[in-house]
């Protein structure tokens, strides 16, 4: 952005400014909009890598700036106890204790 900066003042500079060959402005970036998000899930233990996907997509998402809320249901209900959560791990993730830590330390609304 700062060399697109420079190279557009170079006609200014050289006088060319004043025969009317304006240099281009600088594009910017429309502002981000914020997403609600609410992720529903009732993959329980049986699954531990379905069960630890709205742990792990919540995070992300809050981490780029979203509102999450998560939302269990069924079998998935039994991951908020400290046994259960202990007992998960997840194929190519963390385990779910670490992500359900993360999840509480960011104030993501659990609900089940």
């Amino acid at each position: 952005m700062l060399r697109r900066q420079l190279l557009s003042k170079i006609p200014q500079a050289l006088g060319f400014g004043l025969l009317g060959l304006r240099s281009a402005k600088v594009q910017t970036a429309p502002p981000r909009k914020t997403l609600k998000i609410m992720i529903k899930s009732a993959w329980g233990s049986d699954d531990p890598t379905r069960a630890s996907f709205p742990f792990a997509h919540g995070l992300a998402l809050a981490d780029s700036g979203h509102e999450v809320q998560i939302f269990l249901t069924g079998e998935a209900t039994v991951l908020m106890r400290n046994a259960t959560t202990a007992a998960v791990f997840p194929v190519g993730w963390p385990p779910l204790s670490d992500m359900r830590d993360k999840v509480v330390a960011k104030h993501i609304p659990v609900f089940s």
